[in-house]
């Protein structure tokens, strides 16, 4: 007969006998992998279809019109879902601070920054070629 064996999980002992196997977690594809994808799949089909729904890929215009809409509606309902948290289970959430205020042309900062970035990017032949002779050259120097 094999002596007992002692196993402990967390601070409780447990002692297992010779046929007893020991307590294994439920591999993640069980039942929760499905709840767990559906929700997923919501969040993101919900996220899709806000982004077309708002037009925010569209012109800058509606872009800049739908964040001044989010910065107006936001904190109002951030607001009023914490009194209602703090009604339903009577813990008393603090106060957020005001969001600052962003003056942000979006559009002058987009146009500026592909600008730069094409400007640099039509540069890169002119500037391979210069930087390729002045190695040559380095290059003869030294192995002379």
């Amino acid at each position: 007969m094999l002596p007992k064996q002692r196993v402990t999980y967390g601070k409780r002992p447990a002692t297992l006998r010779k046929n007893q196997r020991l307590a294994r977690r439920e591999p993640t594809l069980g039942r929760k992998a499905p709840d767990r994808f559906l929700l997923k799949g919501s969040v993101a089909g919900g996220a899709t279809y806000l982004v077309y729904d708002q037009d925010l890929l569209g012109p800058s215009d509606k872009s800049e019109a739908a964040l001044r809409k989010a910065q107006e509606v936001v904190p109002p309902a951030v607001h009023q879902f914490s009194q209602y948290v703090s009604q339903q289970t009577g813990l008393q959430i603090p106060q957020l601070p005001a969001p600052p205020k962003i003056n942000f042309p979006i559009r002058e900062s987009w146009n500026s920054g592909i600008i730069k970035v094409m400007s640099a990017l039509s540069a890169v032949p002119s500037k391979a070629q210069e930087y390729s002779r002045e190695g040559w050259q380095y290059v003869k120097e030294h192995t002379k």
